[in-house]
Protein backbone atom coordinates (compact mmCIF):
# COMPACT_ATOMS: atom_id res chain seq x y z
CA UNK A 1 0.00 0.00 0.00
CA UNK A 2 1.71 3.10 -0.66
CA UNK A 3 1.89 6.08 1.03
CA UNK A 4 -0.50 8.50 -0.25
CA UNK A 5 -1.38 10.11 -3.68
CA UNK A 6 0.84 12.41 -5.04
CA UNK A 7 -0.44 16.01 -5.71
CA UNK A 8 0.67 19.62 -7.20
CA UNK A 9 0.76 20.31 -3.62
CA UNK A 10 2.37 17.16 -1.96
CA UNK A 11 1.36 14.28 -0.57
CA UNK A 12 -2.27 13.47 0.32
CA UNK A 13 -3.07 11.38 2.68
CA UNK A 14 -5.51 8.68 2.12
CA UNK A 15 -7.51 7.07 4.68
CA UNK A 16 -5.92 3.50 3.71
CA UNK A 17 -2.67 5.40 4.64
CA UNK A 18 -3.85 6.63 8.14
CA UNK A 19 -5.18 2.83 8.89
CA UNK A 20 -1.60 1.41 7.58
CA UNK A 21 0.32 4.35 10.11
CA UNK A 22 -1.95 3.35 13.05
CA UNK A 23 -1.81 -0.45 12.68
CA UNK A 24 -5.58 -1.06 12.86
CA UNK A 25 -8.52 -1.36 10.42
CA UNK A 26 -9.98 1.63 9.04
CA UNK A 27 -13.52 0.77 10.98
CA UNK A 28 -11.66 0.73 14.61
CA UNK A 29 -9.13 3.91 13.67
CA UNK A 30 -10.14 6.47 16.90
CA UNK A 31 -9.95 10.51 16.48
CA UNK A 32 -6.18 9.78 17.80
CA UNK A 33 -5.12 7.84 14.94
CA UNK A 34 -6.45 10.16 12.28
CA UNK A 35 -5.05 13.60 14.50
CA UNK A 36 -1.50 11.94 14.74
CA UNK A 37 -1.68 10.86 10.30
CA UNK A 38 -2.82 14.49 10.04
CA UNK A 39 -0.11 15.85 12.22
CA UNK A 40 2.44 13.97 10.07
CA UNK A 41 2.21 15.82 6.96
CA UNK A 42 2.51 19.31 6.08
CA UNK A 43 -0.76 21.30 7.53
CA UNK A 44 -1.56 22.52 3.58
CA UNK A 45 -1.02 18.78 3.09
CA UNK A 46 -3.54 17.73 5.65
CA UNK A 47 -6.47 20.08 4.74
CA UNK A 48 -6.11 18.54 1.40
CA UNK A 49 -6.58 15.28 2.80
CA UNK A 50 -9.63 15.74 4.90
CA UNK A 51 -12.23 14.77 2.41
CA UNK A 52 -10.71 11.85 1.16
CA UNK A 53 -9.98 10.43 4.88
CA UNK A 54 -13.49 11.96 5.97
CA UNK A 55 -15.28 9.45 2.70
CA UNK A 56 -13.06 6.39 3.54
CA UNK A 57 -13.94 6.01 6.77
CA UNK A 58 -17.73 7.03 6.56
CA UNK A 59 -17.62 4.33 3.87
CA UNK A 60 -15.96 1.66 6.67
CA UNK A 61 -19.19 2.74 8.93
CA UNK A 62 -16.45 4.72 11.45
CA UNK A 63 -17.37 7.83 10.70
CA UNK A 64 -16.43 9.74 14.05
CA UNK A 65 -18.30 13.35 14.65
CA UNK A 66 -18.65 16.39 12.84
CA UNK A 67 -17.10 18.23 16.05
CA UNK A 68 -13.92 16.50 15.93
CA UNK A 69 -13.77 17.18 11.58
CA UNK A 70 -14.53 20.60 12.27
CA UNK A 71 -11.87 20.88 14.98
CA UNK A 72 -9.40 19.04 12.76
CA UNK A 73 -10.12 21.98 9.85
CA UNK A 74 -9.44 24.62 12.63
CA UNK A 75 -6.75 23.42 14.11
CA UNK A 76 -4.86 22.75 10.42
CA UNK A 77 -5.95 25.97 9.07
CA UNK A 78 -4.27 27.67 12.21
CA UNK A 79 -0.92 25.62 12.02
CA UNK A 80 -1.00 26.50 7.82
CA UNK A 81 -1.11 30.16 9.03
CA UNK A 82 1.86 30.14 11.36
CA UNK A 83 -0.74 31.20 13.86
CA UNK A 84 -1.14 27.51 16.21
CA UNK A 85 1.28 27.51 19.46
CA UNK A 86 2.38 24.27 20.46
CA UNK A 87 -0.49 24.36 23.35
CA UNK A 88 -2.98 24.81 20.54
CA UNK A 89 -1.71 21.79 18.60
CA UNK A 90 -1.12 18.78 21.92
CA UNK A 91 -4.68 20.48 23.41
CA UNK A 92 -6.29 19.56 19.82
CA UNK A 93 -4.60 15.93 20.47
CA UNK A 94 -5.22 15.55 24.06
CA UNK A 95 -9.07 16.44 23.17
CA UNK A 96 -8.90 13.09 20.80
CA UNK A 97 -9.64 11.65 24.36
CA UNK A 98 -7.35 8.92 24.16
CA UNK A 99 -3.91 11.45 24.21
CA UNK A 100 -2.91 11.69 27.80
CA UNK A 101 -2.35 15.00 29.51
CA UNK A 102 1.11 16.50 28.62
CA UNK A 103 1.56 17.62 32.01
CA UNK A 104 0.30 15.50 34.94
CA UNK A 105 1.02 16.58 38.41
CA UNK A 106 4.51 16.97 38.68
CA UNK A 107 5.26 14.62 35.62
CA UNK A 108 5.49 16.24 32.06
CA UNK A 109 5.40 13.78 28.81
CA UNK A 110 8.24 13.83 26.84
CA UNK A 111 7.84 14.38 22.87
CA UNK A 112 7.90 11.23 21.22
CA UNK A 113 11.81 11.33 20.36
CA UNK A 114 12.50 11.71 23.77
CA UNK A 115 10.72 9.65 25.86
CA UNK A 116 13.01 6.89 28.14
CA UNK A 117 12.12 3.41 27.47
CA UNK A 118 10.00 3.68 30.63
CA UNK A 119 7.71 6.76 29.19
CA UNK A 120 7.31 4.70 26.32
CA UNK A 121 5.68 1.89 28.32
CA UNK A 122 4.28 4.01 30.48
CA UNK A 123 2.28 6.27 27.95
CA UNK A 124 1.43 3.19 25.70
CA UNK A 125 -0.52 1.64 28.65
CA UNK A 126 -2.32 4.76 29.69
CA UNK A 127 -2.90 4.96 25.86
CA UNK A 128 -4.56 1.86 26.20
CA UNK A 129 -6.46 2.19 29.51
CA UNK A 130 -7.92 5.70 28.09
CA UNK A 131 -9.14 3.64 24.65
CA UNK A 132 -11.07 1.06 27.43
CA UNK A 133 -12.88 4.17 28.95
CA UNK A 134 -13.55 5.96 25.40
CA UNK A 135 -15.26 2.22 24.54
CA UNK A 136 -16.82 2.41 27.79
CA UNK A 137 -18.69 5.48 27.24
CA UNK A 138 -16.93 7.33 30.36
CA UNK A 139 -14.84 10.19 28.24
CA UNK A 140 -16.87 12.48 25.85
CA UNK A 141 -14.25 13.46 22.55
CA UNK A 142 -16.90 15.76 21.17
CA UNK A 143 -17.02 17.72 24.50
CA UNK A 144 -13.30 17.92 24.70
CA UNK A 145 -12.99 18.99 21.27
CA UNK A 146 -15.40 21.93 21.87
CA UNK A 147 -12.98 23.07 25.05
CA UNK A 148 -15.64 21.81 27.78
CA UNK A 149 -14.26 22.74 30.85
CA UNK A 150 -15.67 19.79 32.92
CA UNK A 151 -15.16 17.19 30.43
CA UNK A 152 -11.54 18.29 30.55
CA UNK A 153 -11.55 18.39 34.42
CA UNK A 154 -12.78 14.84 34.35
CA UNK A 155 -10.48 13.67 31.17
CA UNK A 156 -7.64 14.59 34.06
CA UNK A 157 -8.91 13.28 36.78
CA UNK A 158 -9.31 9.66 34.67
CA UNK A 159 -5.59 9.95 34.31
CA UNK A 160 -4.46 11.00 37.62
CA UNK A 161 -6.51 7.82 39.00
CA UNK A 162 -5.00 5.69 36.33
CA UNK A 163 -1.31 6.94 37.28
CA UNK A 164 -1.60 6.52 41.21
CA UNK A 165 -2.99 3.35 41.08
CA UNK A 166 -0.36 0.03 41.17
CA UNK A 167 -0.24 -1.81 37.69
CA UNK A 168 -0.55 -5.70 38.30
CA UNK A 169 2.99 -6.00 38.73
CA UNK A 170 2.74 -3.92 42.05
CA UNK A 171 4.54 -0.85 39.77
CA UNK A 172 2.98 2.55 40.22
CA UNK A 173 3.51 4.29 37.02
CA UNK A 174 3.58 8.20 38.65
CA UNK A 175 5.79 6.85 41.25
CA UNK A 176 7.74 4.89 38.83
CA UNK A 177 7.67 8.34 36.29
CA UNK A 178 8.90 10.67 39.16
CA UNK A 179 11.48 8.66 40.29
CA UNK A 180 13.02 8.42 36.73
CA UNK A 181 12.96 12.03 36.08
CA UNK A 182 14.81 12.56 39.36
CA UNK A 183 17.54 10.72 38.22
CA UNK A 184 17.63 12.14 35.19
CA UNK A 185 17.39 15.80 36.72
CA UNK A 186 20.18 14.66 39.28
CA UNK A 187 22.51 13.31 36.26
CA UNK A 188 22.23 16.95 34.30
CA UNK A 189 22.77 18.74 37.03
CA UNK A 190 25.95 16.52 37.88
CA UNK A 191 27.04 17.43 34.17
CA UNK A 192 26.11 21.10 34.14
CA UNK A 193 28.49 21.05 37.72
CA UNK A 194 31.33 19.51 36.09
CA UNK A 195 31.21 21.76 33.51
CA UNK A 196 31.07 25.03 35.18
CA UNK A 197 33.18 23.97 37.49
CA UNK A 198 35.73 23.03 35.00
CA UNK A 199 35.07 26.41 33.02
CA UNK A 200 35.39 28.80 36.90
CA UNK A 201 39.16 26.62 37.21
CA UNK A 202 40.27 28.03 34.04
CA UNK A 203 39.12 31.51 35.10
CA UNK A 204 41.27 31.22 38.20
CA UNK A 205 44.16 29.69 36.45
CA UNK A 206 44.22 32.99 34.47
CA UNK A 207 43.63 35.41 37.64
CA UNK A 208 46.31 33.52 39.32
CA UNK A 209 47.15 33.46 43.54
CA UNK A 210 44.41 34.55 45.54
CA UNK A 211 46.25 35.09 49.45
CA UNK A 212 44.01 34.00 52.41
CA UNK A 213 43.44 37.78 54.33
CA UNK A 214 44.44 35.86 57.73
CA UNK A 215 42.96 38.88 59.70
CA UNK A 216 40.50 39.74 58.29
CA UNK A 217 39.17 35.80 58.44
CA UNK A 218 39.63 35.85 62.14
CA UNK A 219 37.13 38.93 62.79
CA UNK A 220 34.76 37.54 60.30
CA UNK A 221 34.64 34.35 61.80
CA UNK A 222 34.65 35.93 65.54
CA UNK A 223 31.94 38.19 64.64
CA UNK A 224 29.86 34.78 62.46
CA UNK A 225 30.23 32.79 65.57
CA UNK A 226 28.80 35.51 67.89
CA UNK A 227 25.69 36.19 65.63
CA UNK A 228 25.44 31.96 65.57
CA UNK A 229 25.49 31.80 69.30
CA UNK A 230 22.45 33.34 69.60
CA UNK A 231 18.96 32.98 68.08
CA UNK A 232 17.46 34.62 64.94
CA UNK A 233 19.23 36.67 62.30
CA UNK A 234 21.89 37.04 60.76
CA UNK A 235 23.43 33.77 62.22
CA UNK A 236 20.68 31.45 62.21
CA UNK A 237 19.83 32.60 58.62
CA UNK A 238 23.18 31.02 57.39
CA UNK A 239 23.17 28.41 59.69
CA UNK A 240 19.87 27.20 58.23
CA UNK A 241 21.09 27.53 54.99
CA UNK A 242 23.83 25.50 55.67
CA UNK A 243 21.97 22.97 57.20
CA UNK A 244 23.87 22.66 60.19
CA UNK A 245 23.41 23.47 63.68
CA UNK A 246 26.39 25.93 66.35
CA UNK A 247 27.57 22.38 67.34
CA UNK A 248 28.00 21.06 64.07
CA UNK A 249 29.88 23.42 62.08
CA UNK A 250 33.90 23.22 62.16
CA UNK A 251 35.90 24.28 64.68
CA UNK A 252 38.42 25.93 61.73
CA UNK A 253 37.46 29.52 60.84
CA UNK A 254 38.43 28.85 57.63
CA UNK A 255 36.18 25.77 57.33
CA UNK A 256 33.16 27.32 59.28
CA UNK A 257 33.88 30.54 57.11
CA UNK A 258 34.04 28.40 53.73
CA UNK A 259 30.87 25.95 54.75
CA UNK A 260 28.30 29.01 55.24
CA UNK A 261 29.76 30.69 52.26
CA UNK A 262 29.48 27.48 50.38
CA UNK A 263 25.73 27.36 51.37
CA UNK A 264 25.03 30.75 50.40
CA UNK A 265 25.05 29.15 46.52
CA UNK A 266 23.90 26.03 47.71
CA UNK A 267 21.69 26.01 49.77
CA UNK A 268 20.91 22.40 52.38
CA UNK A 269 18.63 23.69 55.30
CA UNK A 270 15.57 24.75 56.19
CA UNK A 271 13.06 28.27 56.86
CA UNK A 272 13.65 29.41 60.01
CA UNK A 273 11.63 28.45 63.11
CA UNK A 274 8.78 30.33 64.34
CA UNK A 275 11.33 31.15 67.16
CA UNK A 276 13.73 32.47 64.77
CA UNK A 277 10.88 34.87 62.79
CA UNK A 278 9.45 36.14 66.75
CA UNK A 279 13.05 36.95 67.18
CA UNK A 280 14.32 38.19 63.58
CA UNK A 281 10.93 40.83 64.74
CA UNK A 282 12.45 41.89 67.73
CA UNK A 283 15.86 42.84 66.39
CA UNK A 284 13.97 44.26 63.38
CA UNK A 285 15.90 42.42 61.18
CA UNK A 286 13.38 42.14 58.83
CA UNK A 287 9.38 44.02 58.64
CA UNK A 288 6.73 42.13 60.22
CA UNK A 289 4.74 41.79 56.68
CA UNK A 290 7.89 39.94 55.26
CA UNK A 291 7.97 37.64 57.99
CA UNK A 292 4.62 36.89 57.74
CA UNK A 293 4.45 35.62 54.48
CA UNK A 294 3.23 31.76 54.51
CA UNK A 295 2.19 31.76 57.89
CA UNK A 296 -0.36 29.22 58.13
CA UNK A 297 -2.46 31.25 61.01
CA UNK A 298 -3.00 34.50 59.41
CA UNK A 299 -5.32 37.08 60.68
CA UNK A 300 -8.25 37.87 58.86
CA UNK A 301 -6.65 40.85 57.18
CA UNK A 302 -3.71 38.30 55.96
CA UNK A 303 -5.77 37.03 52.43
CA UNK A 304 -3.71 38.77 50.07
CA UNK A 305 -0.50 37.11 51.74
CA UNK A 306 -1.95 33.44 51.62
CA UNK A 307 0.54 31.49 49.76
CA UNK A 308 3.39 33.73 50.02
CA UNK A 309 6.96 32.93 51.03
CA UNK A 310 8.39 33.59 54.49
CA UNK A 311 11.24 35.70 54.04
CA UNK A 312 13.49 32.90 54.82
CA UNK A 313 11.60 30.41 52.39
CA UNK A 314 12.15 33.28 49.83
CA UNK A 315 15.64 33.87 50.37
CA UNK A 316 15.88 30.33 49.66
CA UNK A 317 13.94 29.93 46.22
CA UNK A 318 15.75 33.00 45.22
CA UNK A 319 19.02 31.70 45.45
CA UNK A 320 17.93 27.85 44.00
CA UNK A 321 16.62 30.13 41.19
CA UNK A 322 20.26 31.38 40.08
CA UNK A 323 21.52 28.60 37.85
CA UNK A 324 25.20 27.67 36.36
CA UNK A 325 25.25 30.30 34.14
CA UNK A 326 24.62 33.44 36.59
CA UNK A 327 26.93 32.28 39.17
CA UNK A 328 29.74 31.44 36.58
CA UNK A 329 29.35 35.23 35.27
CA UNK A 330 29.55 36.46 38.95
CA UNK A 331 32.83 34.56 40.21
CA UNK A 332 34.24 35.06 36.67
CA UNK A 333 33.96 39.13 36.92
CA UNK A 334 35.11 39.05 40.77
CA UNK A 335 37.27 36.93 40.27
CA UNK A 336 38.86 38.64 37.55
CA UNK A 337 38.67 42.39 39.36
CA UNK A 338 40.02 41.28 42.67
CA UNK A 339 39.10 43.20 45.73
CA UNK A 340 37.09 46.36 45.80
CA UNK A 341 35.18 45.25 42.67
CA UNK A 342 31.62 46.28 42.99
CA UNK A 343 29.33 43.86 44.21
CA UNK A 344 25.82 45.00 44.90
CA UNK A 345 22.99 43.33 42.97
CA UNK A 346 22.62 45.19 40.37
CA UNK A 347 26.55 44.26 39.57
CA UNK A 348 25.90 40.95 39.94
CA UNK A 349 23.29 41.18 37.40
CA UNK A 350 25.14 43.15 34.79
CA UNK A 351 28.03 40.69 35.10
CA UNK A 352 25.37 38.06 33.87
CA UNK A 353 23.63 40.17 31.23
CA UNK A 354 27.20 40.80 29.73
CA UNK A 355 28.77 37.36 30.16
CA UNK A 356 29.94 36.21 27.38
CA UNK A 357 30.98 32.58 27.51
CA UNK A 358 31.88 31.99 23.77
CA UNK A 359 33.91 34.95 23.72
CA UNK A 360 36.48 33.92 27.07
CA UNK A 361 36.73 30.43 25.32
CA UNK A 362 38.15 32.15 22.48
CA UNK A 363 40.33 34.15 24.20
CA UNK A 364 41.95 31.30 26.17
CA UNK A 365 42.33 29.56 23.17
CA UNK A 366 44.57 32.40 21.38
CA UNK A 367 46.22 32.40 24.96
CA UNK A 368 46.81 28.83 24.73
CA UNK A 369 47.61 29.05 20.98
CA UNK A 370 50.64 31.67 21.81
CA UNK A 371 52.17 29.73 24.93
CA UNK A 372 51.46 26.53 23.77
CA UNK A 373 49.48 23.30 25.34
CA UNK A 374 49.56 22.80 28.90
CA UNK A 375 51.70 21.07 31.38
CA UNK A 376 49.90 18.07 30.37
CA UNK A 377 49.44 18.60 26.21
CA UNK A 378 45.89 19.03 26.81
CA UNK A 379 43.22 21.79 26.70
CA UNK A 380 41.82 21.24 29.97
CA UNK A 381 38.34 22.97 28.25
CA UNK A 382 37.64 21.43 24.91
CA UNK A 383 34.82 19.47 26.49
CA UNK A 384 32.96 22.41 28.06
CA UNK A 385 29.66 22.93 25.99
CA UNK A 386 27.91 26.30 26.16
CA UNK A 387 24.85 25.45 24.53
CA UNK A 388 24.54 23.92 28.19
CA UNK A 389 23.82 26.96 29.64
CA UNK A 390 20.12 28.79 29.10
CA UNK A 391 19.78 31.02 25.50
CA UNK A 392 19.65 34.95 27.41
CA UNK A 393 17.76 36.28 24.23
CA UNK A 394 14.76 37.27 27.06
CA UNK A 395 16.70 38.16 29.67
CA UNK A 396 15.47 39.89 32.41
CA UNK A 397 18.18 42.40 34.67
CA UNK A 398 15.94 43.49 37.27
CA UNK A 399 14.61 39.69 38.21
CA UNK A 400 18.05 38.46 38.42
CA UNK A 401 19.00 41.51 40.70
CA UNK A 402 15.83 40.79 42.67
CA UNK A 403 17.39 37.14 42.86
CA UNK A 404 20.77 38.50 43.89
CA UNK A 405 19.45 40.76 46.76
CA UNK A 406 19.08 37.59 48.68
CA UNK A 407 22.81 37.05 47.78
CA UNK A 408 24.28 40.11 48.51
CA UNK A 409 22.91 40.36 52.02
CA UNK A 410 24.39 37.53 52.90
CA UNK A 411 28.13 37.71 51.98
CA UNK A 412 27.69 41.00 53.44
CA UNK A 413 27.47 38.78 56.90
CA UNK A 414 29.80 37.01 55.67
CA UNK A 415 32.30 40.10 55.30
CA UNK A 416 32.37 39.14 51.34
CA UNK A 417 31.55 42.42 50.74
CA UNK A 418 31.78 45.43 52.42
CA UNK A 419 29.63 48.48 53.25
CA UNK A 420 29.72 50.04 49.96
CA UNK A 421 28.83 46.31 48.64
CA UNK A 422 32.47 45.93 47.14
CA UNK A 423 34.57 42.87 47.14
CA UNK A 424 36.60 42.38 50.05
CA UNK A 425 40.03 40.57 50.09
CA UNK A 426 38.21 37.61 52.53
CA UNK A 427 35.30 37.55 49.28
CA UNK A 428 38.30 37.00 46.56
CA UNK A 429 39.91 34.83 48.70
CA UNK A 430 36.68 33.07 50.12
CA UNK A 431 33.91 33.15 46.97
CA UNK A 432 35.21 31.48 44.51
CA UNK A 433 36.60 28.83 47.09
CA UNK A 434 32.78 28.08 48.31
CA UNK A 435 31.73 28.14 44.62
CA UNK A 436 34.42 25.01 44.10
CA UNK A 437 32.76 23.26 46.76
CA UNK A 438 29.13 23.93 45.58
CA UNK A 439 30.14 22.45 42.13
CA UNK A 440 31.97 19.65 43.44
CA UNK A 441 29.69 18.23 46.52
Amino acid sequence: MGPGRRTLRGVELEADRVAELAGRPLGVLNRRDVAIALLSVPAADALASLPGIRRGLLAAANPLSAAFWDSAEAILHKISDHEATYGDVHGWLEATGTEPTGIIGLHVWEEPSERSPLQEEMHALLVGFLEERLAAGEIDPDKLATGDAAARQDYLALQERWLTAPLPDGRVPMTVLLDEQDEAFLADWAAADAEALSALRSVLDTVGERPLPVAELRAAARRLRADIARPGWPGQMLVSFSGHNTDSLPADDAEMWLTLATSVASPKGDPLSEEDKEFARAMEWAEDEDLEFGDPDDGPGDDEDDGELDEMSAAMAAVCALDHFDWLAVMSALAAGGPGTPASAADLARYVRDFDLDEDEEDEEDEEDEDGEDEDGEDEDEEFDSEEFDDFDDFDELSIEGLFLHVTAMWSVLGAIDEDDRLTPLGWWGLPEAMQRAWTE
